[in-house]
């Protein structure tokens, strides 16, 4: 069975020490059913995998297709519940899906007032933020566009914004930069850096990883079992 707690946080803005654990996942365990009665078999998807993030790190979980990523991913926000193995986490979580998770009808701006209010955000707080996000990521022209009517990278840019919106302690970013042209690729690490000097915590997945000397740390996924990398030292993020 899996059990996932909540840690009381420190009041926003305020984040945690460096290092200290923002996020861990010990044993987690997954399996799904295929095929049909009565050849139904078990296929094991994770076996026992963990993961631990400090406070102002920046780690990659890297595998490949079909290796559990997203599943873990989804397990560790809570999206999907594990057969066992525990998740304790802290602080605000913002998580960007692979797949961007959109009302067709709706504006970039209608997005981020409707989640503004799901997250509780005073106006004035998801104004500000808003347009940060517009201005960070270079979309704010597309802001009264509906998201049908966005190209795949922009709406890349949409989904990923709704999950910084809030200004989380952790952020969950599955295939984050998927469709993202080079400026706008060297716009996300910039805002990486700088979530990083913030005490922020970052975790990207990817089936594989080009500038490994962005990352604090580089995990596995193999087997269902998560292998820690020897990373590259961190350099600043060139511009």
């Amino acid at each position: 069975m899996s059990i996932i707690t909540q840690a009381p946080a420190a009041a926003e803005p305020a984040g945690q020490a460096p290092g200290e654990p923002v996020l861990s996942a010990i044993g987690v365990v997954k399996s799904y059913q295929r095929g049909i009665w009565p050849v139904r078999r078990s296929v094991h998807v994770l076996r026992g995998a963990d993961v631990e993030l400090g406070a102002g790190e920046v780690v990659g979980l890297v595998g490949e297709n079909g290796s559990g990523k997203s599943t873990l991913m989804k397990i560790l926000v809570g999206a999907l519940s594990a057969d066992a193995g525990s998740v304790t986490r802290s602080g605000k979580l913002g998580y960007c899906p692979q797949t961007p998770l959109v009302y067709p009808r709706l504006t970039c701006d209608e997005h981020f007032g409707l989640f503004a209010y799901a997250y509780g955000m005073p106006a004035h707080t998801a104004e500000v933020s808003r347009h940060a996000i517009y201005d960070s990521l270079g979309f704010a022209r597309f802001a009264a566009t509906r998201a049908d009517q966005l190209s795949g990278g922009t709406l890349a840019k949409l989904n990923l914004g709704l999950a910084l919106l809030a200004d989380p302690q952790i952020l969950l970013l599955d295939e984050p930069y998927a469709g993202f042209d080079f400026d706008t690729y060297q716009r996300f690490w910039q805002l990486v850096a700088a979530r990083r000097e913030q005490g922020r915590t970052v975790l990207i997945i990817s089936h594989f990883v080009v500038d490994e000397d962005r990352f604090d740390r580089i995990i596995d996924l193999h087997d269902g079992k998560t292998i820690p990398r020897n990373a590259a030292p961190v350099q600043a993020v060139r511009r």
